[in-house]
């Protein structure tokens, strides 16, 4: 999501790009190995020892080829990335958010991959995963780790209260959250005033924030009204927690759901290794993942997400090819492998979702629920919509504005986004 930066900010973005900039030679000569910069935007304590390994071996089959790596913080990388490629001083290869992707492209920052070495086992990767990293039929990024939301349970509690299966639709979550409240005395479900979680229940409603074919913003439709009026309903009622509109809301329900004092949560794959730390989840097992509850349509599903691998197309030829040579080992089934059993982390192909992969609970759970999962329309401003949501759901949530207030004030904060939708 986009967020202003400040001035200091500002010169902490050039400086970076200076020291890793892709536009020279980054301290190669003709004569020496060619050295390509890797902003790598993963999480520095949990994921980033991984790629660092997985660097070292890239760079002893290829001693052509030096890698400078760069972790940078996931929330100041687009807007440091935006910086360094306007001044043609970014780095060889960005971890791109799936979002970022059809953005940069559209500004020209990344270079079409199609018919690449970077692409070279198209065929391999999941055909929706490819389809998100397209701008205007062209293909800018190779799918490197993906996710999506899936309502994860602790199976324990669930059995306590006489649950035998995952709640399949909203009202059914809301009546197992009164029957565990009543049997066990812990809430049954807690959910997120954040716009991403929130999504689920639009698609449950078959809609969105916008119909990116049509050209028109959806966010306050009635099948909007009707999606955020029931994810609003889940903060309300026996065993439902109350809406938390603090800063640390995240932590709180993660920290809660580990520690068995919530029963259900919607949350993502990146917290694999965080949910098997807590006290809940000692035993694996007792982690449940299902598909996020379906809405009155009938339809269920949650965002894709994930990562992908991109090469700024203001390097020059030599780093533009060993770029596209190092990502190409970097999702090689191998390596996803690798970086799935280390980091619990999707892999993005099929192929590497091998026996040691699957033995994991929580990689086999989420895979499971992949194919209801959503790709991201290829619009550029699109990850940007959700940003007023996230300034008027909590408010809505905590009851400083109405439904139809808060909706109406993200419409008219979506249109400036997007000028050219209708409402």
């Amino acid at each position: 999501m986009r967020r202003g930066i400040a001035a200091s900010a500002l010169v902490a973005s050039l400086a970076l790009a200076a020291t890793a900039c892709g536009g020279d030679d980054s301290g190669s000569d003709s004569s020496g190995p060619v050295t390509i910069t890797w902003w790598d935007t993963s999480n520095a304590t949990n994921e980033a020892p991984t790629y660092k390994a997985l660097v070292k071996e890239f760079e002893a089959a290829n001693k052509d080829i030096k890698v400078k790596y760069v972790n940078v913080p996931f929330d100041q990388a687009q807007n440091k990335f935006d910086t360094a490629a306007g001044a043609k001083g970014a780095p060889d290869i960005l971890r791109s958010e799936v979002g970022w992707t059809p953005a940069f492209a559209k500004k020209g920052f990344f270079l079409p991959l199609d018919g690449t070495d970077a692409l070279a086992e198209q065929d391999k990767f999941k055909s929706n995963l490819l389809e998100q990293a397209k701008y205007e039929g062209k293909t800018y990024g190779v799918p490197f780790v993906t996710d999506t939301l899936a309502l994860v349970y602790n199976k324990a509690l669930f059995e306590k209260a006489g649950i035998t299966e995952a709640p399949k639709t909203w009202d059914d979550l809301k009546k197992a959250a009164a029957t565990i409240k009543g049997k066990t005395g812990v809430d049954g479900y807690w959910g997120s005033t954040q716009s991403y979680y929130a999504q689920s229940f639009l698609y449950g409603e078959g809609t969105d924030t916008v119909d990116a074919d049509a050209k028109k913003i959806t966010v306050n439709s009635p099948e909007a009204k009707k999606a955020y009026g029931t994810w609003l309903s889940l903060f309300d009622g026996k065993g439902l927690h109350k809406a938390d509109t603090t800063a640390d809301a995240y932590a709180h329900i993660q920290d809660a759901f580990v520690n068995g004092k919530v029963a259900a949560i919607v949350q993502g794959p990146w917290e694999i290794t965080n949910f098997y730390k807590g006290s809940a989840f000692k035993d694996k097992a007792n982690l449940g993942i299902a598909t996020v509850p379906a809405g009155s349509s009938g339809k269920a599903g949650a965002p894709t997400g994930g990562h992908n691998l991109s090469v700024y197309a203001g390097s020059d030829e030599a780093h533009q090819k060993a770029a596209l040579k190092f990502v190409n080992f970097m999702t090689s089934a191998k390596s996803q492998e690798a970086i799935a059993l280390k980091n619990s982390t999707l892999p993005t192909r099929d192929d590497a979702y091998t026996d040691k992969v699957k033995a994991d609970p929580g990689i086999a759970g989420y895979q499971g629920v992949l194919s209801a999962a959503q790709p991201r329309p290829a619009l550029p401003e699109y990850s940007s919509l959700w940003g007023p949501l996230d300034t008027e759901l909590p408010k809505i949530a905590g009851g400083k504005v109405s439904l139809d207030k808060g909706l109406s004030t993200a419409e008219t904060s979506i249109a400036k986004l997007v000028p050219d939708f209708s409402k």
